[in-house]
């Protein structure tokens, strides 16, 4: 999962990016219900990461509103 910077973000086209947060949404929520099961993460960040990653994606969405 290579990070995502917000200059990506930007160059992006709209329909990338809403594929790409619904990408991260179903594995932020498959990594959640791992976590939840009680099961020791692979990867102890990748939880934080997914959501730094969503909320770049959501920020420069809100940019392209304004």
């Amino acid at each position: 999962m290579p990070l995502l910077k917000a200059k990506d973000v930007r160059a992006m086209r709209k329909e990338e990016r809403v594929d790409k947060l619904k990408q991260l949404a179903d594995e932020l929520m498959h990594e959640r219900g791992l976590s939840a099961m009680g099961g020791a993460p692979a990867d102890p960040g990748k939880i934080r990461a997914l959501r730094k990653q969503i909320a770049r994606l959501l920020s420069v969405e809100r940019e392209e509103e304004k």
